[in-house]
């Protein structure tokens, strides 16, 4: 069979949550909080999702570079080994530390660090934007002569290292804290404090950290999130809340191109904090100040668990699913998360999502099974909706916001 075998990435991270859940309870600690839990998961489940379509094309253009452009032949063994690590480490520190300076870099790594906990759950908030000029950093290692096979595998590896760095059950680590990049040392990046920002921005080694002069030791307490919290939960305000914000500044912008080069290249701190306030005044229209009902919480609950599962499966068994399906089930992922977080926002259009998301499980049902009895009751179903279209959503508000 050809099973996908980095699916089970999917359950092993979910089963180190729950872990880690379990010990902050014996620890007393209140990590976990269930909005953002949701939040940090809607965007971990759709960056997995994505990479099921972006692994093969940044392989192929890793690929590209390493046959028309590579600038030496280097044999494999050990020593190469050892500096295709010390180099992937070394391009991500300055990845990592652009991606906090440069505006454009920001706008998709901002993301990563909305959540106001700091937990295993975080350690997933990567979007897919944000692996393209990951890809384009890491571009530098084929045109110097590494092979795209190697670099993959230790992509593969070197990427799963921070997941476990996102956690406050484990304390400092001894003499390790003078070589790798701990929990403690990530908790200062994730930090808003004042006397952390901008620190800790290795991966893998604290070594880069101390060499350019932007190591911090945990002292005090972190708090954690933006310097100015999103309050949202909405995944699409999450992701594109800061192109927005530059979209703006841009429109706004008087100076010519060297203004508009300050604006994308530029800091954060250039980008007027005003502009903020006017993009959420004029679109964020959200409803979580009110108390969530308790059928809406479960709800919320069962549609998270139900996309894990999904996820789970189409990556499993993404060799077996023609391109229609994996469309059909991508767009009803997708959809889902979207919807969650609509929900975690108690907005009134969620019921159009959730319509829609019956409209594609009726076309993947039919697709497979088209004279099924799952086919024919879901379509029977969705017919029913349509015809009764404004007295089934009003039903539905008045079970979920009552």
């Amino acid at each position: 069979m050809h099973l996908n075998i980095l699916a089970f990435s999917v359950p092993l991270f979910v089963s180190i949550m729950l872990l880690e859940y379990y010990v902050a309870g014996k620890q007393q600690k209140k990590l976990y909080h269930f909005d953002e839990v949701i939040a940090n998961l809607n965007v971990g489940i759709a960056e997995r999702l994505c990479d099921l379509f972006t692994t093969g094309i940044f392989f192929y253009f890793f690929t590209w570079i390493y046959n028309h452009f590579r600038m030496f032949d280097i044999v494999e063994n050990w020593v190469s080994y050892i500096l295709l690590f010390l180099f992937t480490d070394f391009i991500w520190y300055w990845y990592h530390r652009l991606g906090h300076e440069v505006n454009i870099l920001w706008s998709t790594h901002v993301v990563h660090h909305q959540s106001e906990d700091f937990n295993y759950t975080v350690s997933v908030r990567i979007t897919v934007f944000q692996a393209v000029f990951r890809c384009l950093f890491w571009s530098f290692l084929p045109l110097i002569g590494f092979h795209p096979a190697t670099i993959s595998i230790m992509l593969l590896l070197h990427g799963a290292y921070p997941f476990f760095t996102h956690t406050q059950v484990i304390g400092k680590l001894g003499w390790l804290e003078y070589l790798l990049v701990t929990p403690s040392h990530h908790r200062v990046h994730h930090s808003s404090n004042p006397e952390y920002m901008d620190k800790n921005y290795g991966d893998i080694l604290i070594v880069w950290d101390k060499l350019f002069g932007t190591f911090a030791p945990e002292i005090n307490e972190p708090r954690y999130g933006l310097n100015k919290p999103l309050k949202s939960h909405s995944f699409l305000w999450q992701h594109f809340h800061f192109i927005l914000e530059i979209a703006v500044a841009l429109k706004r912008a008087k100076g010519g191109w060297r203004e508009y080069l300050r604006i994308l290249l530029g800091k954060p701190d250039n980008i007027d904090p005003r502009i903020r306030l006017y993009l959420e005044k004029k679109l964020l229209h959200n409803n979580n100040s009110a108390p969530m009902s308790a059928t809406l919480y479960k709800y919320i609950k069962g549609q998270t668990l139900a996309t894990l599962s999904i996820l789970f499966f189409t990556l499993l068994l993404a060799h077996y699913i023609n391109g229609v399906h994996i469309a059909i089930l991508s767009i009803f992922i997708l959809v889902s998360v979207i919807n969650t977080g609509a929900m975690l926002e108690q907005k009134k259009w969620i019921f159009e999502l959730d319509f829609a998301r019956l409209g594609l499980l009726g076309l993947f049902l039919y697709s497979y099974f088209p004279f099924s009895w799952m086919a024919i009751f879901n379509l029977s179903l969705l017919i029913i909706t349509v015809l009764r279209y404004k007295t089934l959503s009003q039903h539905y508000y008045n079970y979920f916001f009552s």
